[in-house]
């Protein structure tokens, strides 16, 4: 053995009580849990906007951001619900360096993982508290869901976990909407797979318990763009990909039928500008098939104060540490374009 053991973790409700929810912030989350999920299983014709920072690094720039957030959903709330990303366990591509979060609160400092995810709570809660706005997170590691069960009301499954066992049996415990993304083969399949294990019950190993589920039914699919084996992007966000994909949900018979289209990652070649292109191709392309409309619940879109991302090093008080982001200017305009053409 070669680890080195060096704290103990305090337990989930020590966590819990340290930082509570109060009773008023869950009547809100409820509301809001309510209306988001009705989108999903369609009893509401409304948008999802999933939109932030690629990761969300520090607790000043990322309220700050959702606070902006907040006075544009007020302008498009009849036909748009924003969903902030607080990506609160996202790492460099790599692995090497910054890990998210949870492993270093303050990316310039050591990992400290007992500081980490307290500071997780801690941002996700005052954003909350600021705003009203209940956000997304992505779920890296199972094991820390827990931690935010009761903040979030949207969880999104990566490109790099949809095959994970693990995450496939918690998620079918959760009670939100759960994105699965295509794998980052791009095998729809796969995907297809993921919400069917998501949506059935299990019995499995949860937060030190043995605990059973009764599935998910409001899990569902994220096209990302693919990667083909030389490392290109391949996107898959075009008219006959979604096409495609409604012909292999009606086949699979899974419930609920939904579609969020990521406008970042493989599907913009990673260029973060292209992202309001992708937004008014695929709005075009709801407009042109009933299909589709009735598909397509949303957007995902990386966003955060400043474009672009920074130098490694080189800490920008609003720049993505990691993927490269929309700057507030254009994603206000992007907001506002979007809402015009629902």
């Amino acid at each position: 053995m070669s680890f080195e053991y060096i704290r103990k973790l305090p337990e989930v409700a020590e966590i819990l009580s340290e930082l509570p929810l109060d009773d008023k912030l869950k009547a809100v989350k409820k509301k809001r849990d309510d209306e988001i999920k009705a989108v999903i299983d369609g009893k509401s014709g409304k948008f999802l906007l999933i939109i932030g920072p690629c990761s969300a690094d520090s607790e000043d720039p990322v309220c700050e951001y959702i606070t902006r957030l907040r006075k544009i959903q007020d302008k498009v709330a009849d036909k748009i619900i924003m969903i902030p990303r607080i990506y609160t366990n996202k790492p460099r591509t790599t692995g090497v360096g910054y890990k998210g979060m949870a492993h270093q609160p303050d990316p310039s400092e050591a990992p400290n993982i007992t500081e980490g995810i307290k500071a997780i709570r801690k941002m996700h809660l005052r954003c909350f508290r600021e705003t009203h706005l209940t956000a997304a997170d992505e779920m890296l590691y199972p094991g820390n869901y827990p931690i935010l069960e009761d903040l979030l009301s949207y969880v999104a499954i990566g490109a790099r976990s949809v095959e994970n066992q693990q995450h496939r049996l918690t998620v079918s415990g959760l009670d939100i909407p759960i994105g699965m993304k295509n794998p980052t083969s791009g095998d729809i399949t796969v995907m297809l797979n993921s919400i069917r294990a998501a949506q059935v019950g299990h019995v499995f190993i949860y937060n030190g318990w043995e605990v059973k589920t009764n599935g998910n039914p409001l899990s569902h699919a994220i096209l990302r763009g693919a990667v083909d084996h030389y490392g290109r992007s391949i996107p898959n966000y075009h008219y006959e990909d979604m096409m495609r994909l409604s012909e292999m949900y009606g086949k699979s018979r899974l419930e609920n039928p939904a579609l969020i289209v990521d406008t970042s990652h493989a599907n913009a070649d990673k260029k973060f500008a292209e992202q309001p292109r992708i937004a008014m191709q695929v709005l075009h392309s709801t407009r042109k098939s009933d299909i589709l409309r009735k598909l397509v619940k949303g957007l995902m879109v990386e966003s955060y104060l400043e474009e672009g991302r920074e130098d490694v090093g080189k800490n920008k008080y609003g720049q993505s540490i990691t993927d490269a982001c929309l700057g507030w200017a254009d994603t206000e305009r992007l907001v506002f374009e979007i809402a015009e053409r629902l």
